[in-house]
């Protein structure tokens, strides 16, 4: 007999139309006061997709309950290694919904809406003060976007200058997973460069790569293996001797933001992701913003519109121009408004002052993680991370049978969200976990000791991990077959 309890959980779990009762209606419709239309043609009408009948009440509940399923960074600790998924400030909502910045068009003469393209200009200049770098396209809508335009800059510099043989962009075995494509989509041959066995970059195979067939160096710092490189300067120099531009993949400035221009490091172009550093909400693919950031070098060929100043008599005119050797545009407009918007209210709170106080937090609540969890896991570069840090489950896989996957999967059970895994991917069984700077000492704490527990368990009963997750409404499934046999029609079973 099944008891009130589980009936309450079964009846929590129905789908919508599992609770559809034939003849109830959600809304009334006033009689029509224009023609009636004729329906579309028959054939394309699809009879039999049944629509759930259900009041706006249980509507709206049902909504509500779903939501309540949901991983959030406002319900959840959500350690997703290079993602950064910190807290969003609500305030940075509040001044993007300000009428006269959520209201306007990006058609209105330049005339009506001088403060928003003031606005632009000067989260560019900030942006050039924290990078050191001379000049910011903010064009970019995502940062595999930021990505591509760095790449075309790169080319388009070497074409002017008749370098038609420089093909070839080094990307190191640690760098972000998307720079092989953006390079490759710009029309570049990818070499992988190999990391030495402190995880910096192997400067003899830089050096053997280095002729005159170099287009760029793609390189991310702090690598994805949450690392700092100690031969960045080498590096850098290494390629740029050899007629090369540097990028630099700024997508999570989070541990250097302050503390390290990547200008002053000799990189010719970087991107960052606003919404990782400077705090605009992502998720469900966007919007996003990718900045594309440039020296001196290719600062004349960033995607257009630059927003710029001019002054006379007094007066400031803000207004949106092109660099001479644009590579063109990047998307419809100017970017994602709302998150440049949030990103310049994010930077304009902290301050000179404050911006250093991201890297320093979110450096020092990584290593407390590291410093803890050390011996339950393998750690495979033992030395100071940056922002995050990479473990490997390798050690639970060989003794107990338990992987990365399940690992992170019973973190599901106990409320927190999975660190990012496999990846990256010269680290077997990796578990990448970035704290951020917005978490607090309790919640780091309880992390660890749910990680501590789980290395317990798995030399306890395995099998607890095997089956996770347990406390959620769908336990764990088949991720192979739901990726290629996906059910996502709702059938009344006969």
């Amino acid at each position: 007999m099944t008891s009130l309890l589980e009936k309450f959980e079964l009846n929590r779990r129905k789908l919508l139309m599992e609770r559809s009762s034939p003849g109830r209606i959600g809304t009334t419709l006033l009689p029509l006061d224009v023609p009636e239309s004729e329906l579309p043609d028959a054939e394309i009408l699809r009879e039999e997709l049944e629509m759930p009948e259900v009041s706006e009440g249980d509507l709206v509940r049902y909504f509500s309950q779903i939501s309540q399923f949901n991983f959030s960074i406002d319900h959840n600790f959500y350690p997703l290694g290079s993602c950064t998924m910190k807290y969003n400030p609500k305030l940075n909502d509040e001044v993007a919904s300000l009428p006269g910045l959520a209201q306007i068009h990006p058609l209105q003469p330049e005339s009506t809406v001088q403060g928003a393209i003031k606005l632009l200009w000067e989260l560019q200049e900030r942006l050039t003060e924290i990078t050191g770098l001379a000049g910011v396209s903010l064009a970019p809508m995502a940062g595999a976007d930021g990505e591509l335009a760095g790449m075309l800059m790169a080319r388009a510099y070497h074409l002017k200058r008749g370098d038609t043989q420089r093909k070839k962009v080094l990307i190191p075995d640690s760098a972000h997973g998307t720079n092989p494509a953006s390079a490759a989509m710009a029309g570049f041959d990818v070499v992988s460069l190999p990391s030495d066995a402190d995880g910096n970059t192997d400067l003899n195979a830089l050096r053997a790569a280095a002729d005159d067939e170099l287009a760029a160096l793609m390189i991310t710092l702090p690598s994805t293996l949450g690392l700092f490189d100690r031969n960045i300067l080498e590096v850098n120099q290494i390629v740029r001797d050899a007629g090369g531009i540097v990028y630099g993949d700024g997508a999570n400035l989070n541990a250097i933001v302050g503390r390290v221009r990547l200008g002053d490091l000799g990189f010719d172009v970087i991107h960052s992701n606003l919404h990782k550093t400077f705090t605009q909400p992502h998720g469900g693919g966007g919007p996003g913003s990718g900045p594309v950031i440039a020296g001196d070098r290719l600062v004349d060929y960033l995607p257009l519109p630059i927003a710029t100043r001019t002054s006379a008599d007094n007066n400031e005119y803000f207004s949106l121009g092109t660099p001479p050797n644009t590579i063109g545009r990047m998307g419809a407009f100017h970017g994602n408004f709302g998150a440049l918007v949030r990103a310049y209210a994010y930077i304009s709170t902290l301050g000179k002052e404050g911006i250093p106080k991201i890297s320093e937090d979110s450096v020092i609540n990584a290593n407390y993680i590291l410093s803890q969890l050390k011996g339950y896991y393998d750690l495979p570069y033992d030395r100071t991370c940056m922002h995050e840090v990479v473990f490997s489950a390798r050690n639970l896989k060989r003794d107990h049978g338990v992987s990365a996957l399940d690992v992170s999967k019973r973190l599901i059970d106990y409320g927190i969200h999975p660190p990012t895994m496999y990846f990256p991917l010269i680290v077997e069984e990796a578990l990448m976990i970035e704290p951020t700077e917005t978490e607090s000492k309790e919640t780091l704490d309880y992390f660890i000791e749910v990680m501590k527990t789980i290395a317990q368990e798995a030399a306890d009963n395995p099998d607890v991990l095997h089956n996770a997750p347990q406390n959620t409404p769908n336990t764990r499934v088949d991720e192979a077959r739901a990726a290629r046999r996906p059910n996502l029609r709702w059938r009344r079973e006969s």
